[in-house]
């Protein structure tokens, strides 16, 4: 059984910095792009910034020059790093991966992880 497990939220006030982590695990035979999204309670989930396998990046235009997007390979894990944060980059983030396993592939989400940005 495959899953994806983030890590890496929490609270942190205007201006700071966090980590996401998000890692995947199971019968997996490889692993497509890479992305995480988010969604802000009323609204619809946007894109945040996907990466494949070879590294090419996808951003969302709100993150674009303070969120920069990573993945390890060999570790199956994908990495989100956000600076700058503003109050409202709030919201819940979700790790995506496209991933093939038992003989095809399909998307694959994470439970998701709270972002807060507050004073």
């Amino acid at each position: 059984q495959v899953q994806l497990v983030e890590s890496g939220g929490g609270l942190v006030q205007p201006g700071g910095s966090l980590r996401l982590s998000c890692a995947a695990s199971g019968s997996i035979f490889s692993i497509n792009t890479m992305g995480w999204y988010r969604q802000a309670p009323g609204k619809q989930r946007e894109l945040v910034a996907t990466i494949t396998t070879g590294g090419s990046t996808k951003y969302g235009d709100s993150v674009k020059g303070r969120f920069t997007i990573s993945r390890d390979n060999a570790e199956n894990t994908t990495y989100l790093q956000m600076n700058i944060l503003k109050p409202e980059d709030t919201a819940v983030y979700y790790c995506d991966a496209m991933i093939y396993s038992g003989g095809y592939g399909r998307h694959y989400w994470g439970q998701g992880t709270q972002v807060t940005v507050s004073s």
